[in-house]
Parts: structure tokens; sequence; C-alpha cells
């Protein structure tokens, strides 16, 4: 990891900055990416920059429990998605990841190699157990994109996620640092 840059054949996974509130709040506004997305559509841009300004400074701290990256492409610098890594209780050694991308970037595997990236990143890096994430029960792109990368699904939670269609399940999958990564 290069100043604080994860780097994959075609992407760079760096730290989100204030240069990337536009993109963002672009990405955040797309009725494809909230579908089966809670945080809804923010109203203004400065909703948008108060949540990255705290990805930000969560990135920042010395003791960094949350990191939040912007995937781009590498030939094109182009902002294509965001990625993020939520540690748990120190004691657990677990983690959640979560992604979201531009669906004009959908079916090309940046999803499935950013998510390897991180997977590799928490593993190796970050010295963590059990990586986990969650998905609605209707998102097949991201069922898809976790089960490729060798996530199990664990669980079915009931009614879990506050949807814009209403109350979604939710599935629950998981890696462990010991098992297959694909």
């Amino acid at each position: 990891m290069h100043n604080g840059i994860l780097k994959t054949e075609r992407l760079n996974l760096r730290p989100i900055s204030e240069q990337d509130v536009e993109n963002i709040h672009k990405l955040h506004s797309l009725p494809e990416t909230d579908e089966f997305n809670t945080l809804g559509i923010p109203k203004d841009i400065a909703e948008t920059k108060t949540i990255a300004e705290k990805w930000i400074s969560e990135n920042n701290l010395e003791n960094n429990k949350s990191y939040t990256f912007t995937v781009e492409l590498i030939e094109e610098k182009e902002f294509i998605g965001l990625m993020g890594i939520n540690l748990g209780k120190e004691k657990y050694k677990n983690a959640e990841v979560w992604f979201k991308f531009d669906f004009a970037f959908w079916n090309k595997g940046f999803a499935t190699e950013s998510l390897r990236k991180i997977i590799d990143f928490g593993f190796e890096t970050l010295q963590l157990h059990r990586i986990e994430a969650g998905c609605a029960i209707e998102n097949i792109g991201s069922i898809s994109v976790l089960e490729k990368v060798g996530m199990l699904r664990e669980a079915h939670t009931r009614q879990l996620l506050p949807l814009k269609s209403g109350w979604s399940d939710n599935y629950g999958y998981a890696i462990l640092s010991t098992d297959l990564r694909k």
C-alpha cells in the first residue's frame, strides 16, 4: 500500500478526499445506485459533503476503524465508485465491506476486482479473521460480486433494510482468513 493507495490491474483504490465530493454526490444521486441502498438520495451537495468529511476524518485517524476508498480507472483517472471496510471490535478481528458503483460501470468486473483487493488488505494488512458483507436479496449484481470473490451466504435476515421500495430482506455473507479466496 503506497500513500494509502491500493492498486489492482485496472484500478486505484485511494482514500477519498475533498476533490471527490462532487463525484460522490453524483453517484449517490443515481436512482440505479439508490435502489438497493439505505442511504437515500441526498437532498443537496451539502449533505454529501457532510458524509464525505466524516469519511475523510475517519480515514485520517491514527487508530483507523473505517476506511473509505474512491475507486478510479488507472488509465482514464475516472471516478467509478466507492468501496469501504469498517472494522468491528478489536477482539473479534472482523470487518464489514461495502461498495457502490456508477451503473455505467456495472458488469465489467470492477466491483469484483476492487473487493478482492479490499479482502486481501483486510486479511493481510489489517490481520482480520473474518470479513462480512450484506445486501438486499434482490440485489443480483452485488450477490454475484460477493460470491465471485469466495464469500459464503450465511444468513437471511427478514425485513432489515429500509429501501425506497419498502422493507427488504438481507443476505449476510462472510469469508474467513482461512477460507479459499477466489
